[in-house]
């Protein structure tokens, strides 16, 4: 039996559940992810299009289709967080793996477009761990 996930927008208003039963988990450094996230990669996970079920919110959700190139971006018209939506060529379903509640057993197996990562990626990473927030002063 597939283990359930639930997946939500950060306010809540927009609600799905997912079978935990993925094709991919991709880091995309591209470009574009690092525009649309403003994060340095897009944490995607693909899998199925009948794999969601929603549960609310549905009227909320807006989707950017850029008109030239191969992406896409679906999100909460209330807080702007990145939800599921169809890929351009309508094959798969890409759900944000930031908008997952709870473990998943999937790993990310490839960071595409690697060598598009900012300069500041590897140092981040290298960088003190803290479990809350810094203000500047």
């Amino acid at each position: 039996m597939l283990n359930r996930i639930s997946g939500e927008c950060l306010c809540g208003t927009v609600k799905f559940s997912v079978n935990e039963d993925f094709d991919n988990f991709y880091l995309c450094h591209c470009k574009q992810c690092q525009q649309i996230t403003g994060s340095a990669f897009a944490a995607n996970i693909l899998t199925s299009l009948d794999n969601i079920t929603w549960i609310c919110g549905t009227t909320r959700i807006t989707t950017f289709r850029h008109p030239d190139r191969d992406f896409s971006k679906a999100f909460c018209d209330k807080c702007g967080s990145g939800l599921p939506y169809p890929n351009k060529t309508n094959t798969a379903l890409v759900i944000p793996a930031g908008c997952l509640k709870g473990p998943i057993k999937i790993k990310p197996e490839a960071r595409v477009f690697a060598e598009e990562s900012p300069n500041w990626l590897e140092q981040g990473l290298q960088s003190k761990p803290y479990n809350g927030f810094v203000t500047s002063k």
